[in-house]
């Protein structure tokens, strides 16, 4: 393995070996032992070849604080970890809820967590009762981590006494509350060294790893499973389509409550060997993002495209982001003009890629193989043999909407996608079916093979004999100066089947008038396909999201429907 990063040790070959996109997918294979884990084969293994190079770099939200981390740092500190929570009588199966907003101490008891074999559950600190409530029996929490800031323990324990399966309660920042341990304090007792587990403690490739909360935009979250292989599945999010430099700093912004932090501040990352950045603010700050961006000289950057629109309203140019080589975009729609704005901002194009809890990145633009095509979110990412299909299963022409799906089953699948829905039959049974994965994302390709979103399957608006996706009429009216978010649906209309209907917060300095609905209106009629416009405007001071900011149309739609009714 020498002069080689480590990811190579799994797909045998360099990034920039293969030749084109059509060799990277037909010719890219991950090969692992069958006790493959992450933590003693990746992290471990780094800490002890290379155990000076930079993992991770912590900031505070002041930026007053700066804590760095090597690979050798991780393993001992995760030893340590996992030390402490063996004597705690954590063990291998074992549920731990992980609540740390973006500490730096997610990253090291993750890793202890893998190496016990334990079961590592992430969760937003923006949860309440009922949340907490759910989310423990439903898969039997045995311990709890909660950070020590604000009254995030005091929300947890307005839900202990409902968790009868919770035995522990952890905190951070040396908080002292009744019922809780000082994680900080006592950890500090346990040494550095801790044997891989082996036999019937050691962990195989096929154990479950992580469970994983959907977002819950139609109801309650469903409960994924993922096993040890699903971090070798980020070598296509953090090599290929985050495309992260060796020895560089990659930054993504999220909070450890998501597995999209599992996406951009973790896996991939740290098999390509670059470092990750993790700024521990407490509110987004278009500003202050670019501060860091400069001052700690990132190489590679993810983020949605509302935080690009939030970036782009400062003046980008006036700060030095020449250490930037490469920037992607996930979680909705990227609109052109934000591509466009950020591009004439830094000469960088912004790559975008497509995935969900259950998956990695599964569709994406990749640097050398293919190009950012407008209106599309990519390719099928190498790994995935992706198919858009009718409701019979078959596949649709170009330009026909269909469904994203993957050619695979639960017992033969590709690295990163899970393998199936914690005690829920009939997920599984629905999800799992034809001989294909279903995503439940609708889309269409063009003639060279490039996929266009179009929405999910419930957010697909018929009218009038047409498919209307969602996104590409919200695409639309975000470029518009007077909308700052948008959400567009179907409202029941006895003619057309459905209207399209949109939902918007205005920017500041804008107010709700005829005028101005007519205005919009005519916008989309002009910028796209005049069917899709939206006959029905309504403006809001906020759009109803979920706890991952996702916007939940379908409650939109619920209202909407109670309203009619009435």
């Amino acid at each position: 393995m020498e002069n080689k990063t480590i990811y190579q040790k799994f797909i045998g070959r360099d990034r920039d070996s293969f030749k084109n996109y059509k060799e990277l997918m037909e010719e890219y294979s991950i090969t692992y032992k069958s006790n493959f884990n992450y933590a003693y084969d990746v992290i471990d293994e780094l800490g002890k070849t290379k155990p000076d190079k930079l993992a991770l770099l912590y900031l505070n939200d002041d930026l007053t604080e700066e804590i760095r981390f090597t690979f050798k740092d991780m393993m001992e500190k995760s030893n340590q970890v996992a030390n402490y929570l063996t004597a705690k009588g954590i063990k291998k199966g074992d549920r731990i809820l992980l609540v740390l907003k973006r500490s730096y101490w997610f990253w090291v008891i993750l890793l202890a967590i893998h190496k016990i074999g334990a079961i590592a559950v992430q969760a937003t600190h923006m949860l309440m009762k009922k949340d907490y409530v759910y989310r423990c029996n439903k898969v039997l929490i045995k311990a709890v981590f909660i950070t020590g800031d604000d009254d995030c323990t005091e929300r947890f324990d307005e839900a202990y006494q409902d968790c009868p399966s919770v035995k522990l309660r952890f905190t951070t920042k040396h908080k002292k509350v009744d019922g809780w341990i000082d994680f900080e304090e006592e950890v500090e007792n346990y040494g550095y060294e801790f044997a891989r587990p082996t036999g019937k403690n050691g962990t195989k490739a096929s154990d479950t790893m992580m469970l994983s909360f959907s977002s819950g935009t139609t109801g309650y979250p469903k409960t994924i499973m993922h096993d040890f292989t699903y971090p070798l599945g980020h070598i296509a999010t953090g090599v290929f389509w985050h495309r992260v430099v060796d020895g560089g700093l990659h930054f993504t912004i999220s909070d450890t409550g998501w597995l999209k932090s599992l996406w951009g501040k973790f896996y991939g990352q740290w098999l390509g060997e670059s470092a990750v950045l993790v700024f521990d603010f407490n509110k987004f700050d278009g500003e202050k993002i670019l501060k860091v961006l400069e001052k700690y000289k990132v190489t590679t950057f993810c983020v949605p495209p509302t935080m690009y629109r939030m970036i782009l309203k400062n003046d980008v140019a006036k700060y030095d982001l020449s250490s930037l080589t490469h920037c992607c975009s996930a979680g909705e729609a990227l609109n052109p003009e934000i591509f466009k704005q950020w591009k004439n901002a830094t000469g960088l194009e912004i790559h975008e890629g497509f995935g969900q809890t259950e998956t990695t990145v599964c569709i994406s633009t990749i640097k050398g193989f293919n190009k950012p095509h407008s209106g599309s979110i990519g390719l099928p990412s190498p790994g995935y043999d992706l198919i858009v299909v009718d409701e019979k299963g078959q596949e649709v022409l170009p330009g026909e909407t269909g469904e994203i799906c993957v050619r695979a089953s639960r017992t033969n699948r590709p690295c990163g996608l899970t393998f199936g829905y914690f005690n829920d039959d009939e997920s599984n049974a629905f999800t799992w079916r034809q001989e294909l994965y279903h995503t439940g994302d609708t889309a269409y390709r063009d003639e060279q093979g490039y996929i266009i979103y179009v929405g999910r399957n419930d957010d697909v608006i018929k009218s009038s004999g047409y498919r209307i996706g969602p996104f590409e009429v919200e695409s639309v009216l975000l470029e518009h100066p007077a909308v700052s978010e948008v959400a567009v649906t179907g409202v029941p209309d006895p003619v057309r089947g459905f209207n399209v209907k949109a939902t918007i917060v205005l920017q500041a300095g804008f107010s709700p008038s005829d005028e101005l609905v007519k205005e919009l209106q005519n916008y989309v009629k002009e910028n796209t396909a005049p069917y899709k416009y939206p006959r029905v405007v309504e403006f809001v001071d906020a759009l109803p999201k979920t706890f991952a900011g996702k916007i939940r149309r379908v409650e939109i739609r619920e209202n909407d429907r109670k309203k009619n009714k009435n």
